[in-house]
């Protein structure tokens, strides 16, 4: 199989959807490797490592997808890379639909094959395309949430860990899965007073016997919620229904109850975010205010971070990537329905059962795409 990576055009978006040695592996498995000039740049790979590799380096992401059976990247497809897609194609990256008509349109248009990395499960009821960078993203979660609550930011000018005498922020985190617990543990690890809020309680009983005194947790009640969001300096926004929009924790009528200058951090905005007042922004332009409150909505956080991102998410996709390369997408789909999971959609028609829900289109069941 043909396997082609384009360089990413997201703003500020540094990462790279296969890495010099993942094209090594695919390489090593039979298969054909192009890569598009300064494809890896941002995270540290030079077109020479690619050639060392073995892959071929084309001057344009046109010629990547004119070549091409199956597109590995790491963000959504752009509008020019959308029109690039043609039926029969397999696209293979990050998605995120739900909040997104316009992608998922011409998606369907398109007629490709396309799979989304955080819908892809495993037999853990876990996403394990998602997991590495929602781990980056929480870690990094507490770290610009202090930048963000430094006044000259618009913040409240309260240092995350305190100094004698003078108490230590106050941070809330909403959601205590992967994104959560990586946040609170650093949050906790830069002194703060952390609180985790969820609606399960076995997570809650986990969190508290593995990590018992070095943040608390509380059940996400609206009333629990509220009364811990009025007080806090910090609130990220760590909540994900896979492949849904995030549901809306945060209104902008409560936004009166918060402290003035308090720091929202919404790592579930690539799924619509889940405070009301979200809206996407950049790593250029990361932050705004809404009513007195610091809103930080960078909708792909793991790009700041890029060698790491990178490096994290291509052992996670490497071998699903292989399977695809080497028995074709219906069979890898036959063979591993956690892969099935991931089908968003194919030949015209959306097969994910959330996506269709967001965005009322009816919807194809995947067994039955493959046999389209």
């Amino acid at each position: 199989m043909h396997i082609g990576c384009p360089k990413e055009i997201k703003p500020q978006e540094f990462r790279v959807g296969l890495t010099p040695n993942a094209a090594r592996e695919v390489l090593a498995h039979g298969h054909t490797v192009t890569v598009e000039t300064g494809c890896g740049v941002g995270a540290g790979f030079v077109d020479e490592d690619y050639v060392a590799a073995g892959a071929a380096i084309v001057g344009t992401a046109a010629e990547v997808f004119a070549a091409a059976d199956l597109i590995v990247k790491v963000k959504e497809p752009q509008a020019v890379e959308r029109k690039m897609l043609r039926e029969g194609q397999v696209l293979f990256t990050y998605l995120h639909l739900a909040p997104d008509p316009e992608q998922t349109r011409d998606l369907i248009a398109s007629g490709a094959t396309c799979i989304a990395y955080e819908t892809v499960t495993d037999d853990r009821g876990g996403l394990p395309l998602l997991a590495p960078m929602s781990e980056v993203a929480g870690r990094l979660a507490p770290q610009v949430g202090a930048w963000t609550l430094q006044k000259a930011n618009g913040g409240r000018g309260v240092l995350m860990g305190g100094v004698p005498g003078v108490g230590p922020a106050q941070v809330v985190v909403i959601g205590g899965g992967v994104v959560g617990t990586h946040a609170a543990k650093i949050a906790a690890g830069m002194g703060a007073d952390v609180t985790v809020l969820d609606r399960s309680l076995t997570r809650l009983r986990y969190l508290d016997d593995v990590f018992g005194g070095t943040f608390k947790t509380s059940y996400a009640s609206q009333g629990n919620t509220a009364e811990l969001a009025a007080a806090a300096d910090m609130i990220i926004g760590a909540v994900l229904i896979p492949g849904a929009a995030a549901p809306k924790l945060i209104s902008r009528a409560q936004l009166a109850d918060l402290k003035p200058g308090a720091a929202l951090v919404d790592v579930a905005i690539d799924q619509g975010g889940c405070f009301e007042t979200s809206k996407a922004t950049t790593h250029q332009d990361p932050i705004y205010e809404v009513d007195g409150i610091m809103h930080y909505c960078v909708a792909n956080m793991p790009g700041a971070v890029a060698r790491t991102s990178t490096i994290a998410l291509g052992n996670a996709t490497l071998p699903f990537l292989l399977n695809l390369a080497d028995k074709g997408w219906r069979k890898a789909c036959e063979d591993d329905p956690h892969l099935l999971n991931g089908l968003n959609v194919h030949a015209g028609q959306l097969t994910y059962y959330a996506v269709g829900k967001a965005l009322g289109i009816d919807v194809l069941a995947p067994s039955l795409a493959l046999k389209k």
